[in-house]
């Protein structure tokens, strides 16, 4: 059972799904960047920000959310889950991983400009194997296209309050408790373009395609995804997120028509939500 705390905390980083957009896991991030939109449009290129300040920050974020939020023992079955899919990843594509689980309600998942991968328990339980890499594969390609850097700077600028007038001559400075808690807020809650999703979902599937995993798996997720959004009035909170969230099913289309270009598509059937948990 969640504490209240967990509780505001997790409401606050939903369907963050930098993934496939869930994939942001669901479709994509959004960031409420407030006072630092002025920044980002008002010449904030000016604003020194590296790899490396987006890697620390990142960290620092991700530490602060593995404090705040219930997160897996080794021992426990998420955890052992993800270790048997994920385990040999690790070192993906030049970038050093790590991952655990959140033991939350909400489905979603994260990667971060460090390489910290974060999965959400709800989303393992409806996700199979193979559709948890793809959506795992879409993260990753969002912090190898850097996208997770742009994300962590805006979030950053907004933590710090830096505007546009002093984001020529600031530089990262030490944030507090607090304002580390509002960065990691404001990172979860990013919005990327809809061609930075394209290219995460390209990632995707380069990445389930060359280590010989079936790619059709991305197709279903982003379909269990629609099925999410299409419950009407009876949605949840976390649902009706996805209606701002680019289209689960166009996404899945575009999916099917690249196995059906390289011969690797199989006809799932009909794709819907389990009844039973696929993590016990």
């Amino acid at each position: 059972m969640l504490s209240e705390k967990y509780k505001m905390i997790m409401k606050k980083i939903t369907l963050c799904l930098v993934m496939l957009g869930v994939f942001s896991t669901a479709e994509a991030q959004k960031i409420n960047i407030g006072k630092a939109a002025n920044a980002v449009s008002k010449g904030a290129k000016a604003f020194t920000f590296t790899n490396e300040d987006a890697i620390k920050l990142s960290k620092e974020s991700v530490d602060w959310m593995d404090k705040n939020n219930p997160v897996a023992t080794a021992k426990d079955p998420y955890a052992i889950r993800l270790e048997k899919l994920f385990g040999k990843h690790k070192s993906q594509d030049g970038l050093n991983l790590n991952y655990k689980v959140y033991k939350v309600i909400d489905i979603n998942a994260f990667a971060c400009a460090d390489g910290s991968v974060r999965v959400f328990s709800s989303l393992m339980d409806i996700m199979t194997d193979n559709e948890l890499l793809a959506i795992i594969g879409h993260e990753i390609g969002h912090v190898k296209n850097q996208d997770s850097k742009d994300a962590m700077k805006t979030a950053y600028m907004k933590a710090a309050a830096i505007e546009g007038a002093s984001s020529a001559s600031s530089t990262v400075s030490t944030l507090n408790n607090t304002q580390i808690g509002e960065m990691a807020n404001a990172m979860l809650d990013a919005s990327f373009s809809k061609k930075q999703e394209s290219e995460a979902d390209d990632y995707s599937y380069t990445f389930m395609k060359s280590n010989g995993y079936d790619v059709v798996a991305a197709y279903t997720a982003f379909r269990k995804l629609a099925l999410l959004s299409e419950s009407g009035e009876k949605q949840s909170g976390f649902q009706k997120m996805f209606n701002s969230h680019p289209d689960s099913a166009k996404r899945a289309e575009a999916i099917k028509k690249k196995a059906e270009k390289d011969g690797l598509w199989k006809d799932p059937g009909t794709v819907s939500l389990p009844k039973t948990k696929l993590t016990k």
